[in-house]
């Protein structure tokens, strides 16, 4: 099942970069970034409330670490946004996406270095050949 969202998760983030390139012609960044945020928040609330994720729901269920780790997240977040929508109203689309999915190459990095996780060869023959990609996406 996971596959399947992450095809949906895909195919919404690549609509998300076209809507927002389009929408970034005549628009502050920060303020279109904030606005996109807003939303979310308004549509992650409903959905939430519709499937009934606030019953029984209380503070007490996050330790003091979970916190702290879902606001670094929010705040990373929100920064991947910020500078994504910076280089979009700048760059074009398709070079800026690439090279935000070398994100991926980082993960790979970062959980190593902090998760402890392992990864086969191929993991780390597959990073490679995205960075190789992003750059020959990004070549005019």
């Amino acid at each position: 099942m996971w596959i399947i969202y992450a095809i949906f998760s895909a195919i919404t983030a690549a609509l998300v970069t076209i809507f927002a390139k389009a929408g970034l012609k005549n628009i502050d960044i920060i303020l279109a970034t904030t606005i996109r945020a807003i939303i979310m928040v308004a549509f992650l609330l409903l959905i939430t409330a519709t499937l009934g994720k606030f019953n029984g729901f209380s503070f007490k269920f996050f330790a003091g670490k979970d916190w702290w780790l879902i606001i670094a997240a929010g705040i990373f977040g929100a920064l991947s946004w910020l500078f994504y929508f910076m280089a979009l109203k700048y760059g074009l689309a398709s070079h800026v996406a690439a090279i935000d999915k070398l994100s991926l190459v980082f993960i790979i990095i970062f959980s190593l270095l902090f998760l402890k996780e392992s990864f086969h060869w191929s993991a780390i023959l597959g990073g490679l050949l995205m960075v190789v990609g992003a750059i020959l996406i990004s070549i005019k």
